[in-house]
């Protein structure tokens, strides 16, 4: 099973289009439904516990570890989901 971090280094670097067309939802605490979701093009490194991203230009550097990714989508695709109720959850390698 490939984990979040091999799926994102895949989009990167073999994906037309690398990361820019890719959406990585996450747990966001306080966001409509907890859900906040992140554009690829924001990625700025996909580091070994974390994705850290900046939203614009003037703003600062966001780590969010891996733990908080519920899904990755590229367009209309899901390729990876993380399934299961609150407490046993299943990852689901989509790739």
């Amino acid at each position: 099973m490939s984990t979040i971090r091999d799926i994102l280094n895949k989009l990167k670097w073999s994906s037309p289009g690398g990361l820019s067309d890719c959406e990585i939802e996450i747990l966001h605490r306080g966001a409509p439904n907890d859900r906040k979701v992140i554009k690829g093009i924001n990625i700025k490194d996909i580091a070994p516990r974390a994705i850290v991203y900046q939203e614009g230009a003037d703003e600062e550097y966001v780590v969010i570890p891996y733990h908080r990714v519920r899904a990755i989508r590229k367009g209309s695709d899901a390729l990876w989901q993380k399934k299961g109720r609150p407490g046993k959850a299943v990852k689901s390698d989509l790739v």
